[in-house]
């Protein structure tokens, strides 16, 4: 997952709330505590309060572990994380990377004014432009901290924000979720391998030769 906010007069705001968000919002848990990591460290972790114990499954296939008992491929495993990264003073940030909080829902549609639609634009085009730069880096021997430097780096070069940092605490520019990690993968030291399915925001990047039952994900995915 990648994305960038673009402001303009109109303080135009956008943020990524995937699947179980409204669960989230009932959570009486404050946000900022849902992923806590050491940076430096070898393991980093969601803090999820009781009603939402069940959902850690949906962030591992069970079934994809299972196969992995039958070949040759290690499980996932974590690698270092590396401190967070800088952004200028000058680039304005989103009110939840500050707060305890989480962004509020509309309860109905946004009608957005000319300015409104014209922020809308730029975020959009400069998220797309980021995206196809990122998979330009995916490849055997990358380490998805370096996909995350490189990402960070072209946001704020173009004076955005990269809006999954700090977003309920989660402490880098781009998610990297690589075979088993479904979603929300945290980038690291460890590097990629062969035969491995990084997955970002609408996309889900191959390295090198995939097996067959791979290839299918990719082109359903």
């Amino acid at each position: 997952m990648v994305g960038a906010l673009v402001y303009g007069e109109s303080k135009l705001f956008s943020s990524f709330l995937g699947v179980g968000a409204n669960h989230l919002l009932r959570s009486r848990l404050p946000v900022h505590q849902l992923f806590a990591n050491n940076p430096g460290g070898k393991h980093v972790s969601m803090q999820l309060p009781k009603a939402l114990s069940g959902l850690t499954n949906l962030f591992f296939s069970r079934r994809n572990l299972d196969e992995m008992q039958n070949t040759k491929r290690k499980r996932l495993r974590p690698g270092k994380i590396s401190p967070r990264l800088p952004v200028p003073d000058n680039i304005p940030r989103p009110p939840y990377v500050k707060s305890k909080q989480p962004p509020g829902i509309a309860s109905g549609p946004e009608v957005h004014d000319e300015k409104g639609i014209e922020c809308m634009r730029a975020s959009g085009r400069l998220a797309a432009q980021v995206l196809e730069y990122a998979g330009t880096l995916v490849k055997p021997g990358i380490m998805t901290d370096d996909i995350d430097k490189a990402v960070h780096q072209m946001i704020i070069d173009n004076g955005a924000y990269p809006s999954p940092l700090g977003y309920g605490g989660f402490p880098k520019s781009v998610c990297t979720s690589v075979n088993e990690c479904i979603c929300h993968g945290i980038p690291d030291s460890r590097a990629l391998e062969g035969a491995e399915g990084p997955r970002n925001i609408g996309r889900l990047e191959e390295v090198g030769s995939l097996r067959p039952e791979g290839g299918n994900v990719v082109s359903e995915t």
